[in-house]
């Protein structure tokens, strides 16, 4: 947020449930950047906040998150083709079940939520100028309320969902905005393995991978 803020030119500023709303133009295009804060919660609140207040027509998510394949690197960027709750499902006797949940017809099938394929490939093809095509992968995104730190999750992320990466607000700005209509795509610069060394990663790279992202945005 801090590198898009600096190069836009704002407006003004809305405060909306104590989240600043940066009204203005970002390389001559309209815009709304705020921040959404961690976890499910507060970005579903955030993203619904910003679609009720303001002329949305495209929703753009970028931040960092944890590769999950083995053939994401950290810096490399993950564009979302469609994400998925992680840890939505039942606790039994036997451990935690994952389900697609009560999400009816509006999330497509099998409790995944799709981004925009134009804003895909805008995304996709701005990541490639910016960072070099072998940089860049699409795919799933899996969201949780938790920071992963471990290779047997990893393991499990990448077995039952194919996921490219892991983190903690995509799939429910997906889901805001699919019950909107409002066409989004979600880009996440990988900070960390998600594995047993990742807060060392996250520390040493998170403000890297995130300005990378934001370049990204900058470029579509």
């Amino acid at each position: 947020t801090d590198l898009l803020l600096e190069e836009a030119k704002i407006d003004h500023v809305d405060t909306i449930g104590g989240i600043d709303y940066n009204v203005g133009k970002l390389h001559g295009q309209d815009v709304v950047i705020t921040g959404t804060g961690i976890g499910k919660v507060l970005s579903a609140s955030a993203t619904a906040a910003m679609l009720n207040n303001f002329n949305i027509t495209e929703a753009i998510f970028t931040g960092i998150a944890g590769g999950v394949e083995d053939e994401t690197k950290v810096l490399d960027e993950v564009i979302g083709t469609k994400l998925v709750y992680h840890d939505y499902g039942t606790i039994t006797n036997d451990g935690f079940k994952w389900t697609t949940g009560n999400t009816g017809e509006m999330v497509g099938k099998d409790g995944y939520f799709f981004c925009d394929e134009k804003l895909v490939d805008l995304a996709y093809a701005s990541a490639c100028e910016v960072l070099g095509e072998e940089h860049v992968f699409k795919g799933v995104i899996a969201t949780g309320d938790q920071y992963i730190a471990s290779e047997e999750y990893v393991d499990y992320l990448d077995e039952k969902f194919d996921a490219k990466a892991c983190e903690m607000e995509g799939a429910a700005i997906g889901a805001v905005c699919t019950q909107y209509e409002t066409p989004f795509v979600i880009l996440r610069a990988m900070s960390d393995k998600a594995d047993g060394q990742s807060h060392e990663s996250f520390d040493n790279m998170g403000d890297i991978a995130a300005d990378n992202s934001a370049r990204i945005v900058m470029h579509m």
